[in-house]
């Protein structure tokens, strides 16, 4: 068993702790779609809640807060994949990086970054023809249009394309990105 030395501090010392200064928050961190997703997230927890409140509670669940907390939980993936193409935090495999020349690095860098590009463009395209396709449908259980659910996915496509361009762009100018260097993108917070 190992000793701990524990310094001893008073009541008047650990009061006064609490008058420092706390961290100071930086939300310039955060885009749009952070804040989009977080508000959505937050429609969706409540309607998860008051289904379970109704249900275990009252006996007598709503039916429409399913559909609703399916139909968040949608838009919450789909605008949370934009703030992780924008600070590049999808899954990828950068193990072969370590091991080609720079030069080549940086072309199959590039490359990714034009195919991930091409990807949402073309993801863009599909959800806009689908959108067409199933604009009349109905939700099940509440009277809306069920392409709000569709027109918030196709709205984060594009988005998601708009900040893969950003990132391309960055990674361009930089000279490096997260496939080539994943060490410059840790964050290290206090």
């Amino acid at each position: 068993m190992s000793n701990e030395i524990h310094t001893p501090v008073t009541a008047e010392e650990l009061a006064h702790s609490f008058e420092d200064a706390g961290p100071v928050a930086d939300l310039s961190d955060y885009a749009i779609e952070d804040w989009l997703t977080l508000i959505v997230f937050w429609l969706m927890t409540g309607c998860v809640f008051l289904q379970f409140f109704t249900r275990y509670v009252m006996n007598d669940s709503y039916a429409w807060t399913e559909e609703i907390a399916i139909n968040c939980l949608i838009g919450v993936v789909f605008l949370g994949s934009v703030m992780c193409v924008r600070v590049s935090r999808h899954i990828q495999v950068d193990v072969l990086y370590h091991y080609l020349p720079a030069g080549v690095a940086r072309a199959l860098s590039n490359f990714v970054d034009i195919v991930r590009i091409g990807f949402f463009a073309y993801a863009v395209w599909l959800m806009w023809r689908y959108v067409d396709i199933v604009a009349e449908e109905r939700m099940v259980t509440v009277d809306l249009p069920r392409n709000i659910v569709f027109y918030s996915v196709f709205v984060a496509f594009i988005l998601m394309l708009l900040r893969a361009v950003q990132v391309f762009i960055r990674n361009v100018r930089r000279g490096y990105s997260v496939l080539e260097r994943p060490e410059e993108f840790q964050k290290i917070e206090d």
